[in-house]
């Protein structure tokens, strides 16, 4: 059987030709997909308590009773299917959403895994912190926006004029949840990413630092372009934690390289870049005599050989 990428080539350096790499990649890929079907498969049994446990709080929040009707104190919404083919699209995309989230602590894995090798050995000891850190960011970030929809269907709802009715179509509910939780699980992993980077030598603390400004405006562009809403608040509720979890990176980034620095001085020398070396001449010492060796015996005997006189053991007297 052939052997995968990674039990061929075994340098220390974690150095691969470019196909190993590619294969290693498909394998990688293969193991996560795999887990996410997996998942899938599982969420697809459990789809009804996974839409009752979507939709919950937002019809607690802006559901209209049942079996009231007239007019209404307060604007009010209802989950409903379209179309025939609907509630199985729904079904899918719930589930398949599930698959993701749920997964993943095998795809972080893998994700590491992949990378790791790019590290140092004594480097790879935090393979399990990054895989330990990033499934509670990504399930926190999901669970983040989650937990802000009610409070948007509310705004949304608030809205419509009190003689209307609304209908929530149950397919473009389930992709504002997926897109927001998907999205906001992602860039939950963020920071993560800065740090693996930095441990990697790709990027130092001060120039994650550096880009602050641009990192803190583009969190709010993004978190209100995710946002459903034009709503400050569930927007900042969105882009606060992101920032916040980005000097958070910055620190840890800082501390790496200060760690690093400690046991290197040339650590943060790039590969072309020489180090410095301290060519200020100093005074010699005195010379100090230096004894002369022992001779062999041949040698203090001084017998001349066949090549006549001067010869000592065959060899010439300068010799």
């Amino acid at each position: 059987m052939p052997k995968s990428a990674r039990k061929q080539e075994k340098d220390p350096e974690g150095r691969m030709p470019l196909a190993a790499h590619l294969r290693e990649l498909r394998n990688r890929l293969l193991k996560s997909v795999l887990a996410i079907v997996v998942v899938t498969v599982v969420a697809l049994w459990q789809y009804d308590a996974i839409a009752h446990f979507v939709t919950g709080p937002v019809i607690d929040s802006v559901g209209c009773p049942k079996g009231a009707s007239g007019p209404r104190a307060h604007p009010c919404a209802q989950v409903v299917a379209n179309g025939l083919l609907a509630p199985f699209t729904i079904m899918l995309k719930l589930s398949l959403t599930s698959g993701v989230v749920l997964a993943s602590p095998v795809w972080l894995y893998q994700l590491w895994a992949f990378l790791a090798p790019g590290l140092h050995r004594h480097e790879k000891k935090y393979a399990l912190s990054f895989v330990g850190a990033g499934v509670p960011l990504f399930l926190g970030g999901a669970y983040l926006a989650y937990a802000v929809l009610p409070t948007t269907a509310a705004a949304l709802v608030g809205l419509t004029p009190g003689d209307w009715a609304n209908f929530f179509p149950a397919d473009e509910f389930i992709d504002i949840v997926t897109r927001m939780v998907l999205v906001f699980g992602l860039a939950f992993e963020l920071p993560l990413l800065l740090v693996l980077l930095n441990f990697g030598g790709v990027l130092t603390g001060r120039r994650i630092m550096s880009w602050w400004r641009f990192m803190v405006l583009g969190i709010t562009v993004f978190a209100a372009l995710a946002t459903p809403t034009g709503d400050p608040l569930v927007m900042g509720l969105l882009a606060a934690p992101i920032v916040v979890l980005y000097f958070g990176a910055v620190g840890i980034c800082l501390f790496n390289d200060r760690r690093r620095k400690l046991g290197n001085p040339d650590a943060e020398l790039s590969d072309d870049e020489a180090s410095e070396l301290d060519l200020t001449p100093t005074e010699v010492d005195a010379i100090e005599p230096v004894a002369s060796g022992r001779m062999l015996p041949e040698q203090a005997s001084g017998e001349a050989g066949e090549g006549g006189a001067g010869r000592r053991g065959g060899y010439d007297d300068f010799t």
